[in-house]
């Protein structure tokens, strides 16, 4: 194309230093024409389905990841409603948290298809959602969502033994009793996780719906370090009734301290570590009136209390309102304590109505009676084993005293 001189401009104005003036004008022309040309073999058709879009798509991920509930779900159930999978590829990571980042433990199958979590969700909680699968070209594909657990109208909780940072004998179970019936057991169960320091196995037994226990197969051994998280928050114990504790109890075991009485011989011998430490002469159940033999857990300790029999069903046939040093062994009211008023009988003759009674006096203030020195020397969990009583071998659940119940028949 030919390109003509511009008339009217004098030279003074187009040259510049260097009279090179015409030179940078015909430069700004041949820009201009060229810019405005509609040719050219590498010009897209203006409608995103060029060269260069169709090589993105072929990049694609042909893998489809599926999360349900959906965005944004609102009273989403706490079990069994979260599932993330993935078609036409694998699910390489998943990552589920709550509002405050916690994440939820979960596991993909081996097939890569699903992901399942570990445990129920917490109730009332937003949960995020990051899945990513790949192909089998290796190209990843990858789903965000959102929800909210449902809000329970019915709740349950937990009260449990021992406290937290308590040291206890090796007797000592983890029991727990619900505030309301079970007919789940096995979620509620397995929403109690225990740890150990040494490692040992830890089982627990249910006596009847709303008391679950935990124990080893033997007595603790001394210095176990006992971790328990109780992760009921949001598991469904019974039909649209869920639990609201999410809670960590710890607690020591103490030295080895148990202790045996000998209702024939009328003696306890008190044992620290296999080794008699001290033997006591002591009063059992007067004829009648037997006290249970068996292993039995101390599981409350009373400085002085008053023990009536109208509330263990011997009518007023005794009420003391002044007993030194008691010792809780049942729930039907069997005590280890001290006695002040039994005379002669501690290592002579059977004068109880079932309880295990030692020379003490009356206050308690005597710390070198065997109430005393057994009372101090004592530790919530330590054993009490009663033989050669006329009685039978006390309940599992009557107390703390599931050693009462052979290790096959407390995991079946």
């Amino acid at each position: 194309m030919n390109v003509r001189p511009i008339s009217g401009t004098s030279s003074a104005g187009i040259r510049g230093r260097g009279g090179k003036g015409p030179a940078l004008v015909l430069g700004v022309l041949l820009l201009a024409v060229t810019a405005c040309g509609g040719g050219g073999s590498d010009t897209g058709s203006g409608d995103g389905k060029g060269k260069d879009s169709t090589a993105a798509q072929s990049k694609q991920s042909e893998a489809v990841v599926t999360i349900a509930p959906e965005d944004g779900a609102k009273s989403v159930d706490t079990s069994g409603a979260l599932k993330i999978g993935a078609a036409k590829g694998k699910l390489t990571e998943v990552v589920v948290k709550d509002a405050e980042g916690e994440r939820i433990d979960g596991k993909i199958s081996g097939d890569g298809a699903t992901w399942t979590p570990s445990t129920h969700l917490a109730a009332s909680t937003t949960y995020s959602v990051h899945a990513v699968a790949k192909d089998s070209e290796g190209r990843t594909a990858a789903e965000d969502s959102r929800f909210t657990t449902l809000t329970p109208k019915n709740t349950f909780v937990g009260t449990f033994t021992p406290e937290d940072g308590s040291k206890v004998g090796v007797g000592m179970p983890f029991s727990i009793r619900f505030t309301r019936g079970i007919t789940n057991p096995e979620d509620v169960e397995n929403a109690i996780r225990i740890k150990t320091e040494p490692p040992v196995e830890v089982a627990g037994h249910w006596f009847g719906n709303d008391r679950l226990d935990f124990r080893p197969e033997k007595y603790w051994k001394a210095g176990t370090k006992v971790t328990v998280d109780l992760n009921l928050d949001g598991v469904e114990g019974r039909d649209g009734v869920y639990g609201e504790q999410a809670k960590t109890v710890s607690f020591t075991i103490g030295r080895n301290q148990v202790s045996v009485v000998d209702a024939k011989k009328l003696t306890m011998k008190v044992m620290r570590e296999g080794k008699v430490v001290k033997t006591i002469p002591v009063t059992t159940g007067a004829p009648g009136y037997e006290t249970w033999n068996g292993k039995m857990v101390i599981s409350e300790k009373l400085p002085v209390t008053r023990m009536n029999g109208e509330t263990v069903g011997y009518g007023g046939e005794y009420d003391i309102k002044d007993v030194p040093h008691a010792m809780r062994l049942s729930t039907s009211g069997t005590f280890i304590h001290g006695n002040y008023w039994g005379g002669g009988a501690f290592g002579n003759y059977n004068a109880s109505h079932g309880c295990v009674g030692l020379r003490d006096v009356r206050g308690g203030w005597d710390e070198k009676a065997p109430g005393a020195w057994f009372f101090d020397n004592s530790l919530i969990g330590d054993v009490v084993e009663v033989k050669n009583s006329n009685d039978a071998t006390i309940a599992p659940d009557n107390g703390l005293n599931g050693w009462n119940m052979s290790w096959e028949k407390w995991k079946a």
